[in-house]
């Protein structure tokens, strides 16, 4: 069973840092794309940031300049790093990655979610 943990989320002041990380376990032959989106209340969800297994990245408008996704392929883990945080950041931030759990081919997977809020 492939589960995705994320942890990093908290409370924090507007301007200020933070580091979501997301780890991959269970049964796994390949991971390929990774990534965040982020779901604030009443909005659907939206893409914040992808990496591809070879590090081509991918970034909101919105984020751009202020976040920086990376992984390492070697604890099978996809990281966030948040700067300049603003209010409208707050929302709850999945993640997502493309995993060859079977050895033929790859399902998608969500993590259960952490919540980021930034107070003004």
């Amino acid at each position: 069973q492939v589960q995705l943990v994320e942890s990093g989320g908290g409370l924090v002041q507007a301007g200020g840092s933070l580091r979501l990380s997301c780890a991959a376990s269970g049964r796994i032959f390949s991971i390929y794309s990774m990534g965040w989106y982020r779901q604030a209340p009443g909005k659907q969800r939206e893409l914040v940031a992808t990496i591809t297994s070879g590090g081509t990245t991918n970034y909101a408008d919105s984020v751009k300049g202020r976040c920086t996704i990376s992984r390492d392929n070697a604890k099978r883990t996809v990281y966030l790093q948040m700067n300049s945080l603003k209010p409208e950041d707050t929302a709850v931030y999945y993640c997502n990655a493309d995993i060859d759990a079977a050895g033929w081919r790859s399902n998608n997977y969500w993590g259960q979610g952490t919540q980021v809020t930034v107070s003004s």
